[in-house]
């Protein structure tokens, strides 16, 4: 493992074992949903060696490492499993349409005012001009790696932007700026 990750789970405590295997899973779903691609596989592999590492201590506390248990996977079996589930990651991402400048390692960075606009016209086709947090975080990323232009449209006077609750909602203000553009909201 990498140094990034930490000690090798070999080498930790059981305490520190158990106690980063909790706050691995704790992180998963922030990094599921927030974390960038290296962040996710790095996660991914540690998550994965501390299990490992886990039930191989401790193969009784769990299904999959009690071999007594009524359908507990072999060893060959959980093998098989991960070789499947990476295959059909792998097949996903091949079936992916390739982002532009993928294959030079560049990318086209947007107009700032194109990506706000492109963001802001997501909001004003959805439904009730409404985008649940998530899904418009995600939006948002797609169109700018610059977080701050997106921040901007909530901070504008008067904001572009507005939250309410988990939902991420455009404003009268925000619909006029897409028309003043030739953008119909």
């Amino acid at each position: 493992m990498s140094d990034r990750q930490g000690i090798p789970a070999r080498e930790l405590s059981d305490e520190e074992l158990e106690r980063q295997g909790v706050h691995a899973h704790t992180m998963r779903h922030w990094v599921f949903l927030h974390g960038t691609a290296e962040q996710f596989r790095t996660h991914t592999e540690r998550m994965l060696e501390l299990e490992q590492e886990y039930l191989r201590r401790h193969p009784q506390r769990t299904w999959q490492g009690s071999g007594d248990a009524p359908g507990a996977p072999s060893r060959d079996d959980r093998i098989r499993d991960l070789v499947q589930t990476f295959s059909r990651a792998v097949t996903a991402l091949l079936e992916e349409e390739p982002t532009p400048g993928a294959a030079t390692g560049t990318t086209h960075r947007p107009d700032p005012a194109e990506a706000q606009t492109a963001l802001l016209r997501r909001f004003a086709e959805a439904p009730g001009g409404r985008l649940h947090k998530l899904e418009a975080h995600q939006i948002a990323r797609q169109l700018t790696p610059d977080s701050h232009l997106v921040a901007s449209l909530y901070r504008q006077d008067p904001p572009l932007l507005q939250a309410e609750k988990d939902a991420r909602v455009i404003t009268d203000a925000g619909r006029v700026w897409l028309q003043k553009r030739g953008v119909p909201a």
